[in-house]
């Protein structure tokens, strides 16, 4: 009798020191605690859980770089990863390739090439009723400067191919595209002026959804230019909002020495209006629409080039207030680059380090 008293009296102390070492331990944490997720059992039928991420941190930081180094490149987010377009490649061929960088796993992958070269295009996606998402590829020269063209090549997931759309109606270089009340629109840039001469265009051309053609949009912009950059953002005014079209920067002629710091803006149907000029005049720039976290929408603008050399700078446009203010210096000055936005981060990718002929691979994200 004693040996199985003492025998039931040790195995409660075994269970209670168990017990004891749990206790010292502390409560299980939960996953959000831990930052994994539990595995579930195997008669488990729940779905795991899926955590959501974190926010990036504020500030640059450096990324996967392009895996070919390029300039004068079209970037264009579609389908939540990062399209980076033609462009020049090293020996300063024009170059058809795609490369497509996906910002959740810091990885490059590779789409099928352009059905021809092109240097100096412009890139936008968009969305529209029972033409789902897709990727355009608008104008940009062939091989000189002295071939622009009107082409506009459009790419969809489910295809996985290049297809050619109705063309502009104006060929086109080194101009500036985004999307302006949910349509592509294409803004100065180099074309043929007259016989075979080319120089700067002033005008602006709207692609119209689903038919996809194209038409000149009312007013021409006050000063035609090449290498500028575009966006819209929604202002709210009087308590209305409306969208409003900036093109910001650019050069005369091809000709860097003659850097603008012109900023126009226009609304639908409107003439363009001066506004607030780019405190930095350059060209070879990119330009993306941000709509801060309890703020209003800001136009960012990124690197450029000069003779004197390559910006790093990046200033940020203010349309409700008409005010720019400087933002984080970039980490690598270059032009010839390109931007675009995914989730609360700027991706700035591609771009010489060097005026003129220079390419890179680039990739840095800010997030503000």
């Amino acid at each position: 009798m004693t040996s199985r008293i003492l025998k039931t009296a040790a195995l409660a102390a075994l269970a209670l020191a168990a017990l004891a070492c749990n206790g010292d331990a502390g409560p299980t944490p939960t996953p959000a605690e831990t930052g994994r997720t539990p595995s579930p059992s195997p008669s488990d039928d729940t779905p795991t859980p899926r955590l959501t991420p974190a926010p990036a941190a504020k500030g640059w930081r450096t990324l996967a770089p392009m895996p070919t180094p390029r300039s004068e490149v079209a970037v264009a987010e579609f389908g939540g990863k990062i399209y980076v377009i033609g462009g020049f490649e090293g020996d300063g061929a024009s170059s058809a390739k795609v490369e497509v960088y996906d910002p959740e796993t810091d990885t490059w992958g590779q789409a099928p090439s352009l059905p021809e070269p092109r240097h100096h295009a412009a890139a936008v996606s968009y969305s529209f009723g029972t033409l789902g998402s897709r990727l355009l590829v608008i104008g940009g020269f062939g091989i000189a400067f002295n071939d622009p063209k009107s082409d506009v090549f459009e790419y969809t997931e489910e295809d996985g191919r290049w297809s050619e759309n109705p063309p502009m109606l104006t060929a086109r270089g080194a101009h500036a595209a985004t999307l302006y009340d949910n349509h592509p629109v294409a803004i100065g840039g180099v074309g043929v002026t007259s016989g075979d001469q080319t120089g700067n265009l002033s005008s602006v051309e709207r692609m119209a959804l689903p038919s996809r053609e194209w038409s000149e949009r009312g007013e021409s912009l006050n000063v035609a230019r090449d290498h500028l950059g575009a966006a819209s953002v929604m202002v709210f005014q009087t308590g209305a909002g409306f969208e409003q079209l900036h093109a910001i920067g650019g050069r005369s002629d091809l000709q860097f020495s003659r850097n603008l710091d012109t900023n126009e803006s226009a609304t639908s149907g409107g003439q363009w209006r001066e506004r607030s000029r780019l405190p930095t005049a350059r060209s070879g720039i990119a330009a993306v629409s941000f709509r801060l976290r309890g703020s209003g929408p800001r136009i960012y603008v990124f690197g450029g080039e000069s003779p004197e050399g390559t910006f790093d700078v990046v200033e940020v446009y203010d349309p409700d207030q008409d005010v720019w203010t400087t933002g984080p210096s970039m980490p690598t000055a270059r032009h010839g680059l390109g931007a675009a936005v995914v989730g609360d981060t700027i991706y700035v990718i591609g771009g010489g380090e060097r005026p003129g002929l220079s390419v890179s691979g680039a990739n840095e994200a800010f997030t503000p």
